[in-house]
């Protein structure tokens, strides 16, 4: 019986699309630094009138602790107007908000990440939210493109 429970939940999470690879993370290869992308996102964030609410630079960080990290920051942004329409679908969503972009460097590479609007839909049971979903996964993607420089 727990086998049969094991390997149905592996064929879910092998039939999700790579981007959202089982965490419900999108993620985005960046053609800028870190730095760079994080400065475009914040400018596009901007421009939106979203409001910036931190930007965690987690190397930093590691840094002062004596540890190393890659150049890793945690941008966290929203808008009122969208969240409190998911805080009332379910308030739960309020643990996922503000939205977040995670932008890291990796053997060379820059990524910007966040999470997808099914990953919070399903994860919260925001049924009856579909509009403002739509909206904010289309903002995500618009947003960290802009940031990736792939706009």
């Amino acid at each position: 019986m727990v086998k049969r429970g094991l390997f149905a939940v592996a064929a879910v999470f092998l039939a999700l699309p790579a981007a959202n690879a089982g965490q419900g993370m999108v993620t985005l290869e960046s053609k800028h630094d870190v730095d760079t992308t994080a400065e475009r996102l914040l400018g596009a964030l901007d421009e939106a009138g979203m409001n910036v609410f931190g930007d965690v630079p987690h190397s930093d960080g590691a840094a002062e602790a004596g540890m190393e990290l890659p150049p890793t920051r945690l941008i966290m942004f929203g808008n009122p107007e969208i969240g409190t329409v998911l805080m009332q679908c379910d308030r739960s969503v309020g643990i996922d908000l503000p939205m977040k972009a995670l932008i890291w460097e990796d053997d060379g590479a820059t990524y910007i990440g966040y999470n997808g609007a099914d990953y919070l839909a399903e994860r919260h049971g925001l049924a009856g939210c579909e509009e403002p979903l739509q909206q904010i996964e289309q903002a995500l993607g618009n947003f960290a493109a802009q940031a990736a420089g792939q706009d």
